[in-house]
Protein backbone atom coordinates (compact mmCIF):
# COMPACT_ATOMS: atom_id res chain seq x y z
CA UNK A 1 0.00 0.00 0.00
CA UNK A 2 1.48 3.48 -0.65
CA UNK A 3 1.13 6.09 1.69
CA UNK A 4 2.27 9.70 1.34
CA UNK A 5 3.90 11.12 4.71
CA UNK A 6 1.40 13.91 6.36
CA UNK A 7 1.58 16.18 8.68
CA UNK A 8 -1.11 17.89 10.45
CA UNK A 9 -0.67 22.09 11.44
CA UNK A 10 -2.75 22.50 14.72
CA UNK A 11 -3.54 24.91 17.71
CA UNK A 12 -5.81 24.17 20.57
CA UNK A 13 -8.73 26.36 19.85
CA UNK A 14 -11.84 28.04 22.50
CA UNK A 15 -13.45 24.45 22.84
CA UNK A 16 -9.82 22.71 24.25
CA UNK A 17 -9.62 20.87 20.12
CA UNK A 18 -7.17 20.52 18.73
CA UNK A 19 -7.96 21.26 14.85
CA UNK A 20 -5.94 22.38 11.98
CA UNK A 21 -5.18 21.21 8.13
CA UNK A 22 -3.11 18.69 6.69
CA UNK A 23 -0.45 18.50 3.78
CA UNK A 24 2.41 16.54 2.33
CA UNK A 25 5.75 15.95 5.22
CA UNK A 26 7.63 16.84 1.69
CA UNK A 27 6.13 20.10 1.67
CA UNK A 28 7.18 20.93 5.08
CA UNK A 29 9.81 23.37 4.88
CA UNK A 30 7.73 26.02 2.59
CA UNK A 31 5.01 25.55 5.11
CA UNK A 32 7.14 26.72 7.85
CA UNK A 33 5.95 30.13 6.81
CA UNK A 34 3.61 29.48 4.03
CA UNK A 35 1.30 28.20 7.04
CA UNK A 36 -1.98 26.95 5.77
CA UNK A 37 -5.15 28.68 5.06
CA UNK A 38 -7.60 29.32 7.89
CA UNK A 39 -10.83 30.83 8.45
CA UNK A 40 -12.08 33.41 11.37
CA UNK A 41 -15.06 31.38 11.73
CA UNK A 42 -13.22 28.02 12.79
CA UNK A 43 -13.02 29.19 16.58
CA UNK A 44 -16.60 29.27 17.15
CA UNK A 45 -16.63 25.65 16.80
CA UNK A 46 -17.76 24.08 19.67
CA UNK A 47 -16.43 20.91 21.85
CA UNK A 48 -19.94 19.05 20.04
CA UNK A 49 -18.80 20.38 16.33
CA UNK A 50 -21.51 23.10 16.00
CA UNK A 51 -21.60 26.30 15.46
CA UNK A 52 -24.32 28.42 17.47
CA UNK A 53 -22.87 31.77 16.91
CA UNK A 54 -19.81 33.68 14.98
CA UNK A 55 -19.26 37.19 14.43
CA UNK A 56 -17.92 36.67 11.11
CA UNK A 57 -19.75 34.27 9.73
CA UNK A 58 -18.31 32.84 6.03
CA UNK A 59 -16.19 35.77 5.71
CA UNK A 60 -12.41 36.68 6.29
CA UNK A 61 -9.32 34.73 5.80
CA UNK A 62 -5.85 33.66 7.76
CA UNK A 63 -3.05 31.78 8.30
CA UNK A 64 -2.10 29.11 10.72
CA UNK A 65 1.60 29.12 10.61
CA UNK A 66 2.86 25.93 12.53
CA UNK A 67 6.14 26.56 14.38
CA UNK A 68 9.23 24.03 15.42
CA UNK A 69 8.91 24.19 18.83
CA UNK A 70 5.23 22.80 18.68
CA UNK A 71 6.46 19.58 16.82
CA UNK A 72 4.89 16.37 17.85
CA UNK A 73 5.76 13.07 16.70
CA UNK A 74 3.53 9.96 18.61
CA UNK A 75 5.90 6.86 17.96
CA UNK A 76 4.80 3.57 19.63
CA UNK A 77 7.96 1.54 18.18
CA UNK A 78 5.44 -1.25 17.27
CA UNK A 79 4.66 -0.72 13.99
CA UNK A 80 1.21 1.25 14.16
CA UNK A 81 0.99 4.60 12.58
CA UNK A 82 2.89 7.30 13.00
CA UNK A 83 0.93 10.83 14.04
CA UNK A 84 2.75 13.75 13.31
CA UNK A 85 1.58 17.36 14.24
CA UNK A 86 2.53 20.48 14.73
CA UNK A 87 1.10 23.35 17.20
CA UNK A 88 1.20 26.50 15.86
CA UNK A 89 -0.19 30.30 15.64
CA UNK A 90 -3.25 31.79 14.06
CA UNK A 91 -2.34 34.55 12.32
CA UNK A 92 -3.53 37.97 9.77
CA UNK A 93 -2.56 36.89 6.41
CA UNK A 94 0.44 40.28 7.09
CA UNK A 95 1.77 37.39 9.73
CA UNK A 96 0.44 39.80 12.66
CA UNK A 97 -1.28 37.93 15.79
CA UNK A 98 -4.65 37.20 15.55
CA UNK A 99 -6.68 38.64 18.07
CA UNK A 100 -7.93 35.33 18.95
CA UNK A 101 -5.39 32.99 19.05
CA UNK A 102 -4.59 31.49 21.82
CA UNK A 103 -1.16 30.77 21.91
CA UNK A 104 -0.11 34.38 20.79
CA UNK A 105 -2.44 35.75 23.66
CA UNK A 106 -0.15 33.89 26.10
CA UNK A 107 3.10 34.70 23.92
CA UNK A 108 1.85 38.50 24.41
CA UNK A 109 1.79 37.66 28.21
CA UNK A 110 4.91 35.85 28.34
CA UNK A 111 6.69 39.12 26.55
CA UNK A 112 4.78 42.01 29.02
CA UNK A 113 5.98 39.79 31.78
CA UNK A 114 9.69 40.09 30.64
CA UNK A 115 9.72 43.34 29.64
CA UNK A 116 8.13 45.26 31.93
CA UNK A 117 9.36 43.09 35.17
CA UNK A 118 12.40 40.98 34.04
CA UNK A 119 10.29 37.68 35.07
CA UNK A 120 9.78 34.58 33.71
CA UNK A 121 6.88 31.92 34.46
CA UNK A 122 8.16 28.12 34.83
CA UNK A 123 5.36 25.79 34.47
CA UNK A 124 4.03 22.36 34.86
CA UNK A 125 0.37 21.03 33.98
CA UNK A 126 -0.86 17.96 36.27
CA UNK A 127 -3.60 15.89 34.67
CA UNK A 128 -6.01 13.52 35.54
CA UNK A 129 -7.66 11.71 33.19
CA UNK A 130 -10.34 8.37 33.26
CA UNK A 131 -10.23 4.68 30.84
CA UNK A 132 -13.77 5.33 30.14
CA UNK A 133 -14.08 1.77 28.58
CA UNK A 134 -11.67 0.12 31.12
CA UNK A 135 -13.66 -2.43 33.94
CA UNK A 136 -12.35 -0.58 36.88
CA UNK A 137 -11.23 -2.76 39.97
CA UNK A 138 -13.92 -1.78 42.96
CA UNK A 139 -11.57 -0.43 45.63
CA UNK A 140 -8.34 0.11 44.09
CA UNK A 141 -7.47 3.68 44.59
CA UNK A 142 -4.23 4.62 44.43
CA UNK A 143 -3.72 0.87 44.22
CA UNK A 144 -0.97 -1.46 42.58
CA UNK A 145 -3.94 -3.67 41.27
CA UNK A 146 -5.15 -0.14 39.33
CA UNK A 147 -1.89 -0.45 37.87
CA UNK A 148 -2.15 -3.83 37.03
CA UNK A 149 -5.37 -3.52 34.94
CA UNK A 150 -3.94 -1.45 32.80
CA UNK A 151 -0.99 -4.27 31.46
CA UNK A 152 2.24 -1.67 30.46
CA UNK A 153 -0.09 1.48 29.12
CA UNK A 154 1.94 3.27 31.39
CA UNK A 155 5.11 2.14 29.84
CA UNK A 156 3.49 2.91 26.77
CA UNK A 157 2.65 6.98 27.66
CA UNK A 158 5.63 7.33 29.38
CA UNK A 159 7.88 6.26 26.72
CA UNK A 160 5.90 8.26 24.22
CA UNK A 161 6.13 11.18 26.24
CA UNK A 162 9.58 11.22 26.58
CA UNK A 163 10.13 10.40 22.82
CA UNK A 164 7.82 13.41 22.13
CA UNK A 165 10.62 15.78 24.56
CA UNK A 166 8.01 16.07 27.47
CA UNK A 167 10.45 15.14 29.82
CA UNK A 168 7.83 12.43 32.10
CA UNK A 169 7.42 12.86 35.72
CA UNK A 170 5.06 10.63 37.37
CA UNK A 171 1.92 8.20 36.53
CA UNK A 172 -0.23 7.10 39.07
CA UNK A 173 -3.98 5.58 39.76
CA UNK A 174 -5.80 8.41 41.06
CA UNK A 175 -9.28 8.19 43.37
CA UNK A 176 -11.85 7.49 41.14
CA UNK A 177 -11.93 3.92 39.33
CA UNK A 178 -10.40 3.81 35.83
CA UNK A 179 -8.78 7.55 37.00
CA UNK A 180 -5.11 8.30 36.31
CA UNK A 181 -3.10 10.83 36.71
CA UNK A 182 0.05 11.97 34.67
CA UNK A 183 2.49 14.44 34.61
CA UNK A 184 5.52 16.17 32.56
CA UNK A 185 8.48 17.91 34.25
CA UNK A 186 8.27 22.38 34.46
CA UNK A 187 9.00 24.48 31.15
CA UNK A 188 9.08 27.71 30.76
CA UNK A 189 5.34 29.21 30.32
CA UNK A 190 4.69 28.72 26.35
CA UNK A 191 6.73 25.29 26.13
CA UNK A 192 4.57 24.01 29.10
CA UNK A 193 1.47 24.89 27.34
CA UNK A 194 2.28 23.53 24.02
CA UNK A 195 3.73 20.30 26.34
CA UNK A 196 -0.27 20.02 27.93
CA UNK A 197 -1.64 19.56 24.49
CA UNK A 198 0.69 17.17 23.36
CA UNK A 199 0.25 14.85 25.89
CA UNK A 200 -3.58 15.15 25.77
CA UNK A 201 -3.09 13.91 22.55
CA UNK A 202 -0.49 11.37 23.06
CA UNK A 203 -2.70 10.02 26.20
CA UNK A 204 -5.94 9.48 23.95
CA UNK A 205 -3.29 7.89 20.99
CA UNK A 206 -1.54 5.25 24.04
CA UNK A 207 -5.04 4.44 25.21
CA UNK A 208 -6.89 3.47 21.56
CA UNK A 209 -3.93 1.69 20.82
CA UNK A 210 -4.64 -0.87 23.69
CA UNK A 211 -8.91 -0.88 23.07
CA UNK A 212 -9.29 1.90 26.18
CA UNK A 213 -10.74 5.53 25.72
CA UNK A 214 -9.00 8.43 27.55
CA UNK A 215 -11.23 10.96 28.68
CA UNK A 216 -9.78 14.20 30.34
CA UNK A 217 -13.33 15.32 31.09
CA UNK A 218 -14.38 17.79 33.94
CA UNK A 219 -16.38 15.27 35.86
CA UNK A 220 -17.52 12.16 34.14
CA UNK A 221 -21.22 11.51 36.42
CA UNK A 222 -23.17 13.88 38.75
CA UNK A 223 -21.70 14.17 42.31
CA UNK A 224 -18.43 12.11 41.26
CA UNK A 225 -15.21 12.73 41.52
CA UNK A 226 -13.84 15.45 38.71
CA UNK A 227 -10.63 15.04 36.67
CA UNK A 228 -8.70 18.24 37.10
CA UNK A 229 -5.85 20.06 35.02
CA UNK A 230 -3.49 21.58 38.15
CA UNK A 231 -1.21 24.28 37.07
CA UNK A 232 1.88 24.95 38.82
CA UNK A 233 3.98 27.61 38.60
CA UNK A 234 7.27 29.56 39.87
CA UNK A 235 8.93 33.26 38.87
CA UNK A 236 12.43 33.35 37.97
CA UNK A 237 14.63 35.71 36.16
CA UNK A 238 16.24 35.66 32.88
CA UNK A 239 18.71 33.16 33.79
CA UNK A 240 16.84 30.73 35.52
CA UNK A 241 17.27 31.74 39.14
CA UNK A 242 13.88 31.06 41.26
CA UNK A 243 12.52 34.45 42.70
CA UNK A 244 8.76 32.69 44.27
CA UNK A 245 10.43 31.84 47.36
CA UNK A 246 11.77 34.03 50.61
CA UNK A 247 12.26 32.55 53.75
CA UNK A 248 11.02 35.31 55.54
CA UNK A 249 8.05 36.02 53.78
CA UNK A 250 4.43 34.83 55.03
CA UNK A 251 4.50 30.89 54.09
CA UNK A 252 7.70 31.24 52.10
CA UNK A 253 6.27 34.08 49.33
CA UNK A 254 8.55 36.21 48.42
CA UNK A 255 8.11 39.90 47.69
CA UNK A 256 8.41 39.24 43.63
CA UNK A 257 5.43 36.56 43.59
CA UNK A 258 3.09 37.92 46.27
CA UNK A 259 1.32 40.61 44.04
CA UNK A 260 1.43 38.43 41.54
CA UNK A 261 -0.24 35.57 43.05
CA UNK A 262 -2.50 38.89 44.59
CA UNK A 263 -3.65 39.18 41.08
CA UNK A 264 -4.66 35.77 40.34
CA UNK A 265 -6.74 35.24 43.40
CA UNK A 266 -8.73 38.99 42.58
CA UNK A 267 -9.37 37.79 39.44
CA UNK A 268 -10.32 34.30 40.21
CA UNK A 269 -14.33 34.52 39.90
CA UNK A 270 -13.25 35.81 36.25
CA UNK A 271 -10.66 33.45 35.19
CA UNK A 272 -12.85 30.44 36.14
CA UNK A 273 -14.54 31.09 32.69
CA UNK A 274 -11.33 30.41 30.80
CA UNK A 275 -9.78 27.68 33.04
CA UNK A 276 -13.25 25.97 34.03
CA UNK A 277 -15.00 26.60 30.84
CA UNK A 278 -17.65 24.08 30.49
CA UNK A 279 -21.07 23.63 31.39
CA UNK A 280 -20.39 20.45 33.70
CA UNK A 281 -17.29 22.13 35.09
CA UNK A 282 -18.82 23.75 37.85
CA UNK A 283 -19.79 20.10 39.37
CA UNK A 284 -16.27 19.95 40.22
CA UNK A 285 -15.72 23.26 41.62
CA UNK A 286 -17.71 23.08 45.07
CA UNK A 287 -16.82 22.59 48.45
CA UNK A 288 -15.66 19.56 50.18
CA UNK A 289 -14.75 17.92 46.34
CA UNK A 290 -10.95 18.51 46.74
CA UNK A 291 -11.26 20.93 43.95
CA UNK A 292 -11.53 25.26 44.75
CA UNK A 293 -14.63 26.70 45.67
CA UNK A 294 -13.55 30.05 46.93
CA UNK A 295 -10.89 32.97 46.18
CA UNK A 296 -8.61 31.87 48.80
CA UNK A 297 -4.58 31.70 48.95
CA UNK A 298 -4.43 27.87 50.81
CA UNK A 299 -0.56 26.73 52.46
CA UNK A 300 -0.65 22.75 51.50
CA UNK A 301 -4.68 23.27 51.27
CA UNK A 302 -5.67 21.17 48.23
CA UNK A 303 -9.24 23.36 48.27
CA UNK A 304 -7.74 26.40 47.40
CA UNK A 305 -7.85 28.31 44.54
CA UNK A 306 -4.27 29.14 44.79
CA UNK A 307 -2.45 26.60 46.75
CA UNK A 308 1.05 27.07 47.90
CA UNK A 309 2.41 23.87 47.68
CA UNK A 310 5.20 21.83 50.18
CA UNK A 311 8.89 21.54 50.27
CA UNK A 312 10.95 19.79 52.14
CA UNK A 313 11.23 20.62 56.28
CA UNK A 314 14.54 19.14 56.49
CA UNK A 315 17.57 20.71 58.28
CA UNK A 316 19.32 22.62 55.37
CA UNK A 317 17.22 21.71 52.90
CA UNK A 318 17.44 24.39 49.56
CA UNK A 319 13.57 24.52 48.70
CA UNK A 320 14.08 27.65 46.12
CA UNK A 321 14.14 25.20 43.15
CA UNK A 322 10.86 23.46 43.97
CA UNK A 323 8.54 26.24 45.81
CA UNK A 324 5.87 26.62 43.81
CA UNK A 325 2.20 27.84 43.60
CA UNK A 326 -0.57 25.60 42.15
CA UNK A 327 -3.88 27.05 40.47
CA UNK A 328 -6.48 24.55 40.76
CA UNK A 329 -9.53 25.80 39.12
CA UNK A 330 -9.11 24.61 35.87
CA UNK A 331 -9.26 21.23 33.72
CA UNK A 332 -8.76 20.36 30.30
CA UNK A 333 -11.99 21.83 28.51
CA UNK A 334 -10.01 24.42 28.41
CA UNK A 335 -6.59 25.21 26.07
CA UNK A 336 -3.88 24.93 27.82
CA UNK A 337 -2.65 28.35 26.07
CA UNK A 338 -5.92 30.88 27.07
CA UNK A 339 -5.60 29.09 30.75
CA UNK A 340 -2.36 29.81 31.10
CA UNK A 341 -2.68 33.11 29.12
CA UNK A 342 -5.23 34.21 31.36
CA UNK A 343 -3.52 33.15 34.90
CA UNK A 344 -0.57 35.03 33.87
CA UNK A 345 -1.97 38.34 32.56
CA UNK A 346 -3.81 38.19 36.06
CA UNK A 347 -1.13 37.72 37.85
CA UNK A 348 0.76 40.94 35.73
CA UNK A 349 -2.58 42.90 36.83
CA UNK A 350 -1.38 42.39 40.29
CA UNK A 351 2.10 43.21 39.64
CA UNK A 352 1.15 46.80 38.27
CA UNK A 353 -1.14 47.33 40.62
CA UNK A 354 1.23 46.19 43.94
CA UNK A 355 -1.07 44.01 45.13
CA UNK A 356 -1.13 43.11 49.15
CA UNK A 357 -1.15 39.16 49.38
CA UNK A 358 -3.99 38.09 51.16
CA UNK A 359 -3.07 35.74 53.82
CA UNK A 360 -3.23 31.73 53.60
CA UNK A 361 -6.22 30.75 54.94
CA UNK A 362 -8.09 26.41 54.60
CA UNK A 363 -11.52 26.20 53.86
CA UNK A 364 -11.80 24.82 57.49
CA UNK A 365 -10.79 28.51 58.70
CA UNK A 366 -13.06 29.98 55.68
CA UNK A 367 -15.79 28.90 57.34
CA UNK A 368 -15.20 30.35 60.83
CA UNK A 369 -14.72 33.48 59.26
CA UNK A 370 -17.12 36.19 59.84
CA UNK A 371 -18.05 37.94 56.71
CA UNK A 372 -15.71 41.16 57.66
CA UNK A 373 -13.15 38.64 57.60
CA UNK A 374 -13.97 37.39 54.56
CA UNK A 375 -14.34 40.76 52.67
CA UNK A 376 -10.60 41.81 54.30
CA UNK A 377 -9.26 39.00 52.91
CA UNK A 378 -10.63 39.22 49.51
CA UNK A 379 -12.36 35.89 49.96
CA UNK A 380 -15.47 34.94 47.77
CA UNK A 381 -17.26 31.89 45.99
CA UNK A 382 -16.29 31.03 42.92
CA UNK A 383 -18.86 30.99 40.42
CA UNK A 384 -21.53 28.66 40.93
CA UNK A 385 -22.11 27.80 36.82
CA UNK A 386 -20.15 28.84 33.64
CA UNK A 387 -23.05 31.54 32.75
CA UNK A 388 -21.97 33.03 36.40
CA UNK A 389 -18.32 32.92 35.38
CA UNK A 390 -19.23 34.32 31.87
CA UNK A 391 -20.67 37.31 33.14
CA UNK A 392 -17.67 38.09 35.72
CA UNK A 393 -15.43 37.55 32.86
CA UNK A 394 -17.58 40.05 30.49
CA UNK A 395 -17.05 42.87 33.50
CA UNK A 396 -13.26 42.07 33.79
CA UNK A 397 -10.60 44.54 32.57
CA UNK A 398 -9.30 44.48 29.23
CA UNK A 399 -5.62 43.96 30.63
CA UNK A 400 -7.08 40.22 31.42
CA UNK A 401 -9.09 39.65 28.08
CA UNK A 402 -8.78 42.13 25.09
CA UNK A 403 -12.07 43.29 23.63
CA UNK A 404 -11.13 41.37 20.36
CA UNK A 405 -10.63 38.19 21.77
CA UNK A 406 -12.96 38.64 24.60
CA UNK A 407 -16.24 39.29 22.72
CA UNK A 408 -15.91 35.95 20.35
CA UNK A 409 -14.92 34.14 23.62
CA UNK A 410 -18.11 35.33 25.15
CA UNK A 411 -19.94 34.37 22.54
CA UNK A 412 -18.96 30.86 21.62
CA UNK A 413 -18.89 30.21 25.22
CA UNK A 414 -22.72 31.35 26.02
CA UNK A 415 -23.58 29.38 22.44
CA UNK A 416 -22.16 26.26 24.01
CA UNK A 417 -24.68 26.98 27.35
CA UNK A 418 -27.18 27.71 24.60
CA UNK A 419 -26.96 24.53 22.25
CA UNK A 420 -26.87 22.35 25.92
CA UNK A 421 -29.37 24.08 27.32
CA UNK A 422 -32.19 21.19 26.85
CA UNK A 423 -29.59 18.07 26.95
CA UNK A 424 -30.62 15.68 29.99
CA UNK A 425 -27.65 15.64 32.42
CA UNK A 426 -27.13 12.24 32.14
CA UNK A 427 -26.59 12.69 28.17
CA UNK A 428 -24.77 15.82 28.64
CA UNK A 429 -21.94 14.42 30.65
CA UNK A 430 -21.56 11.29 28.73
CA UNK A 431 -21.21 13.98 25.77
CA UNK A 432 -18.45 15.92 27.83
CA UNK A 433 -16.86 12.83 28.23
CA UNK A 434 -16.64 11.25 24.05
CA UNK A 435 -15.44 15.17 23.28
CA UNK A 436 -12.59 15.30 25.98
Amino acid sequence: MHKEAFVMAVYSDFAGQVRGKGYPARELDERWEKGVGWTPTNVMINCFGAIPATPWGASGDLLLRPDRAGDCVIDFGDGSHVERFILGNVEELDGSPWACCPRSYLQAAIKELADDFGLHLRVAFEHEFTLVDLEARLGSAYGLEAIRQIDDLPEVILAAIDRAGLEPDTFLPEYSPGQFEVTVRPALALEAADRAAKLRQIVRAAARRKGWRASFTPIMKPGGVGNGVHIHFSLEDKNGKPLSYDPKGANGVSAAAAPFIAGILAQGRALCAVTAPSRISYDRLRPNAWSASVTNLGARDREALVRICPVSEKPGAKVEKSFNFEYRAADAAATPHLALGAILRAGLMGLRGKLALPKAATVIEIARMSDAEKKANGIEALPSSLGDALDQLEKAPAALMPEGLKMPYLMHKRGELQYTAEIERETLFSMYAQVY
